[in-house]
């Protein structure tokens, strides 16, 4: 149950750091191996749809150009809720899912909308008592986002 806590937690640290776009405490939270991923499933074409992979370095460089980026600089707020924490393939890594919503509200407070549904498809590993993102698969339910997200979710 200690186990399921900390995990909690550290994905909540993650979340915050997104939503106060503090990737650099993202990035430090995960390890020199790290894969991120977002896909969807197109019922149209009956397969998956990858629509952004990268590694930590690759995520790194896309995250030193957002200033750059012609985007949508309306905050987002991360939501999650942790489903499963099961031991991985290896010892001291942990398969987590969890459910996400992603919300985007207008600057000073105006209205809220939801961008998009989907789950967080998590291998852990601890370092030294402390986790640290090894793989995330942001799996999205939702397909049409708009415009202007760049950001990780």
């Amino acid at each position: 149950m200690d186990m399921e806590k900390t995990i909690r937690e550290f994905l909540a640290k993650l979340c915050m750091a997104l939503d106060s776009s503090d990737y650099k405490t993202y990035l430090q939270s995960c390890l020199p191996e790290f894969n991120y991923r977002i896909a969807v499933y197109s019922p149209e074409i009956r397969r998956d749809m990858v629509w952004l992979e990268k590694d930590k370095e690759g995520l790194s460089a896309l995250i030193d150009l957002l200033p750059k980026q012609n985007m949508d600089r309306t905050p987002l707020t991360r939501h999650f809720s942790l489903c499963t924490v099961t031991n991985g393939e290896r010892e001291g890594e942990h398969d987590v899912r969890s459910t996400l919503q992603v919300f985007r509200t207008e600057h000073d407070g105006g209205e809220t909308s939801l961008v998009a549904v989907g789950e967080y498809r998590d291998k852990i590993r601890l370092a030294d008592q402390e986790p640290l993102l090894l793989e995330r698969e942001v799996r999205l339910h939702t397909r049409m986002l708009g415009k202007g997200y760049h950001v990780p979710f």
